[in-house]
């Protein structure tokens, strides 16, 4: 295509639309068709940009040394008898709706440059032969009920941070999600209506994305005169993925003049991520009761200033704290704010009611870090807890990570897609589902 403003739509859209690589063809690049859905299961992940101290995030096992040390050369451990760590206190009174898993991550290395991989498995600079590869759980998700909401994904972060913005979610095509930026900007986009202008605008857009596909599928029909039959069937393929995005595209467009739900509370005002991290999951919250979206991603730390907790320093250096126990006791601070919130979050989903049982039983909540330890910069041993579902909860998986067939962490998440109601068997660097979750 030569008309650049169609590929930066294209990149809009999510998907590549160059043609397959066909052997008999020099053109390139391949598409992932998408299966369908009804579920009305949820998946919401939360993640820190910088991690959590792993002294005090960990839990004190109920487990004696002596046990411990026999029991280490499994590459699996549960344990239902377990005390949280001192960070993660508020989370006791959850405990049966949660499981803390311990041990696992993606092998990677690259400290801050590797957390934008937490949701994929794959650092961007790794994924540049892997044209899927870096897209992400939530994304990946959302192609499996199109149309379905208003909005496939929700994205909630920070423009401002060590790498400029928030970096937790990938489209197919490798881009960065954007982020929505407060509650605010969150609040007018679940409930303020659409002018008559911004609508004229959203149908041009759909008229480019048809005009595109229509391209594609022109420039296809010329290609297949010159393919041998081998190739003409990898053709058809790539084609019916194309119809899928064509399907995606109307559906959308149906969400264009249908009203949206009326606000519950005034339109609030930005404050600081401090003090605006309660209503973002409360907003988060009213999104899945609304069925505005039913996939939800939230970043935390990019601009959360330790000053309005009352904690002198800035939240990336006091991560690198040295070992000197007065910093550690301030990153801890800011830590179990954010764990109470998530706690508080747990809580208000276990109270909403969804179809005869609680909206936590229908959402898969997701909370960690790509980041496993900020002070040396490393990216093994993930802080991971999962939440809701319909899993057996209570207990701390714990897997030795020098174990052989150590699984990666982007099995749990062909679990979780699973429990949502996807047809997946894979996912990124994925080798099955986590066992140990049933």
């Amino acid at each position: 295509m030569k008309n650049p403003r169609r590929r930066d739509v294209l990149r809009a859209v999510g998907v590549s639309l160059s043609l397959p690589l066909l052997p008999s063809s020099a053109r390139g690049a391949t598409a992932t068709k998408p299966a369908l859905t009804a579920s009305p299961k949820r998946i919401v992940c939360i993640g820190n940009m910088l991690g959590f101290y792993p002294k005090s995030f960990w839990p004190v096992s109920a487990v004696s040394k002596s046990d411990q040390s026999g029991a280490r050369r499994q590459s699996l451990v549960t344990r239902n008898d377990y005390e949280l760590g001192a960070t993660c206190k508020a989370l006791e009174s959850h405990k049966q709706n949660f499981t803390l898993i311990e041990g696992l991550d993606h092998g990677l290395s690259g400290g801050h440059f590797a957390i934008h991989a937490f949701l994929s498995g794959v650092r961007q600079i790794d994924a540049k032969s892997m044209p899927t590869a870096n897209m992400t759980l939530d994304q990946y998700a959302a192609g499996f009920i199109p149309g379905q909401t208003r909005f496939p994904t929700l994205t909630i972060g920070s423009e401002s941070g060590i790498h400029g913005g928030c970096q937790l979610s990938w489209t197919r095509s490798g881009t960065r999600v954007p982020p929505i930026t407060g509650p605010q900007e969150l609040f007018r986009k679940l409930f303020v209506g659409t002018s008559k202008s911004d609508k004229a605008k959203e149908a041009e857009r759909f008229e480019l994305q048809s005009s595109i596909l229509d391209e594609v599928l022109g420039q296809s029909k010329q290609l297949e005169k010159q393919l041998n039959t081998a190739d003409r069937h990898k053709l058809d393929e790539y084609m019916t993925s194309v119809r899928e995005v064509e399907k995606r595209i109307e559906l959308r467009r149906d969400w264009v003049d249908r009203p949206k739900p009326k606000a519950p509370l005034a339109e609030p005002k930005n404050r600081n991520m401090v003090e605006d991290l309660p209503l973002l999951y409360d907003l988060v919250l009213l999104a899945l009761q609304t069925d505005s979206t039913r996939i939800a991603t939230l970043e935390i730390g990019g601009d959360f200033n330790p000053k309005d907790l009352g904690i002198k320093g800035g939240y990336h250096s006091l991560s690198h704290h040295g070992h000197r126990q007065d910093v550690i006791d301030s990153l801890v601070q800011i830590e179990e704010y954010q764990i109470q919130q998530f706690a508080r979050f747990l809580g208000k989903l276990a109270e909403s009611a969804e179809g005869g049982s609680s909206l936590l039983s229908q959402t898969s909540v997701l909370f960690g870090s790509g980041m496993g330890n900020a002070n040396s910069h490393t990216n093994s041993n993930l802080p991971v807890v999962l939440a809701g579902g319909s899993w057996n909860h209570g207990k701390q998986l714990s897997f030795d990570a020098k174990a052989v067939g150590r699984p990666p962490l982007t099995n749990l998440y062909v679990s979780m897609l699973q429990e949502f109601g996807a047809e997946a068997d894979q996912f990124a660097t994925s080798t099955g589902t986590l066992r140990g979750l049933s």
